[in-house]
């Protein structure tokens, strides 16, 4: 994973970490791009560590999987995924744009906007998930202590949480860079602890006995961890790779990345399928509350420790969306600077955590229905978007991406017709369980695939199908549009300017 990146140290490739990035959608000039291939495992890492990646172990087993049969679903299915997300930066380094831009040389400048909607809506979903997540788990540590966890330690929970991660979203580039990077440290001995404290609960004779599911269960069971883990960030992928340097190893971008990315779900999962194959009555408590069932694991004494680890990696995840969702924001026309487009999405986030910590009933049954549904079309979206990029010999034009009357043009309509069937099929061939999403898993039944509660009704094949589909259609029915638009070189008038 090495690169061919500058070799001064990493630290000294960023510039004012407080001052408020410039830079919006446009492509980064030559004069501004910094940094090495391995200055991506921070902000990756970072925002892969949390507590949560523990919790996740509950939802493979709750497929009925074996111990090695888990595992593979789990390490296969994130790694996968996060290999997705490495491939997708290559973009960033080849385009210097942020990813949702670079989208519109397969879509169209116009026609992107489809891709770019369901970008956005992941990307706020889970930043505004996170702020709950780590306003709710802050209040459950409290009480677990004998303290207030009423609304007083709620709201000031929420205002720490929201403020750091609005000032970094709005800061920006430099300042998030080197954020992730002691996040990543601070995580990193914190998760260590609290895996050493929870040592003597794993029970190996228990983890053993755990009976083994069938082929559609594993397949389901990985095709939830890569939705749950890569797929939600290769719509961003590229945001964070665009001020690399073009003489920089592909192979580091994507080696990077994809490590950065994994590593922490591989351990966090082996480790959460150890603890809790050895405590299954472990498995429908984090269904309803994660972070509070795997607080009440720890003794008293490191609960409050236990407390910074689990805001500090939702704080590092959440940061990453908002930095991610104002640049998707821009890609979709409005007219504001990068900075005010990342101060809405805070409102919107702070108004929607608002909701859900104080209002909602239920969150996170509704909360993962809306991401398996939105898994499928930003899945085909990723399908499409690497096949564009395989396709491409040369760099992408600069200026068109910004111009509907350019080479890329206003509206492509075959990937658009991709992402359309996808979404008609894939819907029909996943089913979420929670209130609200009852209408998927239509194919089901007249497929021959056992219905709604058949043995293929867990095994969320839409996500797959949606990829497949689209990939392959993309290279078929592409090729030719794409070798037309590389006859000439790129032009090289300058692209739009800063927003």
């Amino acid at each position: 994973m090495s690169g061919n990146g500058p070799t001064t140290p990493s630290d000294n490739a960023y510039g004012n970490a407080l001052a408020v990035e410039r830079n919006g959608i446009n492509v980064i000039s030559e004069s501004e791009r910094k940094g090495s291939a391995h200055d991506l495992f921070w902000p990756w890492c970072a925002a892969n560590i949390s507590v949560l990646g523990l919790a996740y172990a509950a939802f493979v087993l709750y497929f009925g999987l074996s111990f090695w049969q888990a595992a593979f679903a789990a390490v296969v299915g994130s790694t996968a995924s996060f290999l997705l997300v490495g491939l997708v930066s290559l973009a960033g380094k080849r385009g210097s744009a942020p990813t949702m831009a670079l989208s519109r040389a397969a879509f169209g400048v116009k026609g992107n906007g489809l891709p770019t909607v369901v970008s956005y809506l992941i990307l706020v979903g889970w930043e505004t998930a996170l702020v709950a997540l780590s306003t709710l788990a802050t209040a459950t540590i409290f009480r677990e202590l004998g303290w207030s966890s009423g609304d007083l330690t709620k709201v000031i929970a929420f205002l720490v949480v929201a403020s750091l991660i609005v000032v970094a979203g709005v800061l920006g580039f430099d300042l998030i860079m080197r954020l992730q990077k002691w996040l990543t440290y601070a995580t990193i001995v914190l998760t260590i602890a609290y895996i050493a404290l929870t040592l003597d609960e794993i029970d190996l004779a228990e983890v053993g006995a755990l009976p083994g599911g069938d082929i559609t269960a594993v397949i389901g069971a990985l095709l939830l961890m890569m939705t749950a883990f890569g797929l939600s960030w290769v719509n961003s992928a590229a945001d964070y790779s665009r001020y690399l340097p073009r003489r920089t190893s592909s192979g580091g971008v994507v080696g990077w990345t994809t490590f950065g990315g994994a590593v922490a779900p591989v351990v966090l999962l082996s480790y959460g399928l150890l603890l809790i194959g050895s405590r299954p009555d472990l498995i429908d408590p984090i269904g309803e509350d994660p972070l509070g069932t795997l607080a009440g694991l720890l003794p008293d004494g490191f609960l409050l420790i236990y407390a910074v680890v689990v805001v500090a990696g939702l704080v590092a995840g959440a940061v990453l969306d908002i930095y991610s969702s104002g640049l998707a924001l821009l890609t979709l026309g409005v007219p504001l600077p990068r900075w005010a487009a990342a101060l809405l999405d805070g409102v919107l986030m702070v108004v929607g955590a608002i909701y859900v910590v104080w209002f909602a009933q239920d969150f996170l049954g509704p909360f993962q229905g809306f991401l398996i549904t939105l898994g499928v079309p930003i899945t085909s979206w990723c399908g499409i978007f690497l096949a564009d990029l395989l396709l491409r010999r040369k760099d992408y034009d600069q200026a068109a991406l910004f111009d509907s009357s350019g080479r890329y043009g206003a509206v492509n309509p075959v990937p658009v017709s991709l992402m359309v069937v996808s979404m008609a099929v894939g819907w029909g061939l996943v089913v979420s369980f929670f209130e609200g999403f009852g209408w998927q898993g239509y194919l089901l039944e007249p497929l021959g695939l056992g219905g709604k509660t058949g043995t293929w009704s867990g095994a969320n094949l839409g996500v797959a199908f949606a990829f497949a589909f689209s990939f392959v259609g993309y290279l078929v029915l592409c090729r030719g549009r794409v070798r037309r638009q590389e006859e000439h070189a790129p032009e090289t008038r300058p692209a739009a300017a800063v927003q």
